[in-house]
């Protein structure tokens, strides 16, 4: 069992209006599947409501001693699907959603879901939404998370895949270019009181991601997923990343996550134990160590401890 405290700061909650999306787009010529479909042909369980989705994740939270995650929503305008699921777990969850800028709507949606809905975590995919980081309509959206203390903005940075559209057959027309963790840090350090969050170190820009995190107290920098980018420069292993990451920004500013997303798969407990293992090596300090794999969480998004 794990004996310290963890709190997984990116997980994926794959709803029922989460494949129903799918399901449209894969839908093309032929008849539109549903939902069920999808997850059938997947082969992975079907999520239910939002409100047993949100009670399978406690019951799996439970089993793997993980006290408490950030769950995403996953397309834009399924915030209300992870708002129920924090209503209903208020003390396991933290709600983020993504949402695109180009929509007519962004600002009031991102509104929305901050003060309505009680979310935590503006979610931009700059390369899948085509919509740069110097955007003024990115810039709207970010001073919605300024207005609410206590919001952080998640920007996924270099390589995108999205391995469920892959298995689908479904084309992901992302354009690289525009996840440049430098122009994440013109947006910290237009908005210093705002947590900025880069998930898997960048994801191919590791460079960039330590040069604007040095230089912006605010970004942090979360260490989910398997990380397999690594491959794109040869030699370079998880072991270097995190050496590279505690070198420039410090046990402080790291943010443990899986990127655990579908059932029966559940939470990624080898993800867990290969960061551990490493993180053990690297970190002398217990105090250190605690922070990277829960306290920083704490920090950003206070709440109660369940556990």
């Amino acid at each position: 069992m794990i004996s310290a405290a963890v709190n997984d700061a990116h997980c994926h909650f794959f709803s029922e209006r989460f494949f129903a999306a799918l399901a449209a787009q894969a839908a093309g010529p032929a008849p539109a599947r549903t939902a069920a479909e999808v997850c059938r042909e997947l082969g992975w369980e079907p999520p239910g409501t939002p409100d047993a989705l949100a009670d399978r994740w406690v019951r799996e939270l439970d089993a793997q001693g993980i006290n408490r995650a950030a769950l995403m929503a996953s397309v834009p305008g399924d915030e209300a699907s992870v708002a129920a699921a924090v209503a209903r777990h208020p003390g396991r969850f933290v709600g983020f959603f993504m949402l695109d800028p180009a929509g007519p709507d962004a600002a009031a949606r991102a509104r929305h879901a901050v003060t309505d809905l009680k979310l935590r975590g503006l979610c931009l995919f700059p390369a899948m939404h085509h919509v740069p980081l110097d955007d003024d309509r990115v810039a709207k959206v970010v001073e919605v998370a300024a207005a609410h203390p206590g919001v952080a903005v998640f920007v996924h940075c270099g390589v995108l895949t999205v391995g469920v559209r892959r298995k689908l057959g479904l084309p992901s027309r992302f354009d690289l270019r525009l996840g440049d963790p430098r122009a994440v840090a013109r947006l910290a350090l237009a908005f210093p009181h705002v947590p900025f969050i880069i998930p898997h170190f960048g994801a191919g820009t590791l460079r960039e991601a330590l040069m604007s995190a040095e230089i912006c107290p605010n970004l942090h920098v979360d260490t989910s997923s398997s990380n397999n980018w690594t491959r794109y420069t040869p030699g370079l292993t998880l072991h270097g990343v995190f050496a590279a990451a505690l070198s420039v920004v410090g046990p402080k500013r790291l943010l443990f996550g899986t990127d655990s997303s579908f059932f029966p798969r559940g939470w990624q407990r080898g993800v867990y134990e290969e960061q551990k293992r490493i993180v053990d090596e690297l970190v002398a300090s217990a105090e250190d160590r605690a922070l990277i794999f829960g306290g920083n969480f704490e920090t950003l998004f206070k709440g109660p401890a369940t556990r």
